[in-house]
């Protein structure tokens, strides 16, 4: 099935890199219909087309391709953004389960991410995922941090500040959280760990990241164990012991 798609990027050499894969990898079927390299274009393109795919620089000239959404309004199409590294935006990116490839773009990095996106394409997921970049790009605490997870039966989004605890089972994690029931999701405690450790999220044992912020109890022991606010007693691995009480008495 023929797709299509639109590059905005103000970097001539990197929309070309694009192109360029694209027309390496024909056995995705992209056609791309227009490279706009400024912002107003690109909106005045996208009230009148609706390409499959949108790959958007993060700053284009003094503007960025998060004004271009706010500025559209509603995107049907499936986002790819293309950034040189910025910390902030791409834990955005990953909070919201977006997909974004850093400049200069790998090719082994695209192939994955376009795969990614021919999948998504069919599930019709993208505007409530580009709502919840748009908050988490726009907020400043933990608070109003929200999360974008994919889950079995679709997808579910989440205040960070709600999750209580994620627990193992080998490739897939299972994040409990208040007023909400179980979610299994089909990516590891480490990825989840890497997410959300800045947020007072501590791995306490090798099968369970708990947010600190729910620890009702410690109790001594060789490692202990700990009583959350939902009354789940989670064992304190020995090795992981002093580092989590150091963190805890930060809370």
């Amino acid at each position: 099935m023929q797709h299509t798609a639109l590059i905005v990027d103000d970097e001539n050499h990197c929309a070309d890199r694009v192109v360029e894969l694209l027309n390496k990898n024909p056995q995705f079927h992209v056609k791309v219909l227009a490279v706009i390299n400024n912002v107003p274009e690109a909106v005045k393109y996208l009230q009148t087309n609706s390409p499959d795919v949108l790959f958007l620089d993060v700053e284009i000239g003094n503007e960025t391709g998060f004004d271009l959404l706010k500025q559209v309004g509603s995107v049907s199409s499936e986002i790819i953004f293309t950034t040189a590294y910025n910390k902030y935006a791409v834990q955005a990116f990953k909070f919201s389960a977006i997909d974004y490839l850093l400049k200069p773009i790998d090719e082994d990095d695209f192939l994955q991410a376009l795969k990614r996106t021919k999948q998504q394409l069919e599930r019709n997921q993208s505007g409530k995922t580009i709502e919840t970049l748009l908050h988490n790009i726009h907020s400043a605490t933990v608070q109003t941090k929200k999360i974008h997870v994919a889950t079995i039966t679709g997808f579910d989004v989440l205040n960070v500040s709600d999750i209580i605890r994620c627990q193992s089972d080998v490739n897939y994690t299972t994040i409990y959280a208040t007023n909400n029931k179980p979610l299994m999701v089909a990516k590891t405690l480490k990825d989840f760990e890497d997410l959300l450790t800045e947020y007072d999220f501590f791995r306490i044992h090798n099968s369970h990241l708990v947010n600190l912020h729910f620890v009702k109890s410690y109790n001594k022991g060789k490692g202990g164990y700990v009583i959350l606010k939902d009354n789940t007693e989670i064992e304190v691995s020995t090795r992981r012991k002093d580092d989590f009480l150091k963190a805890l008495s930060k809370i």
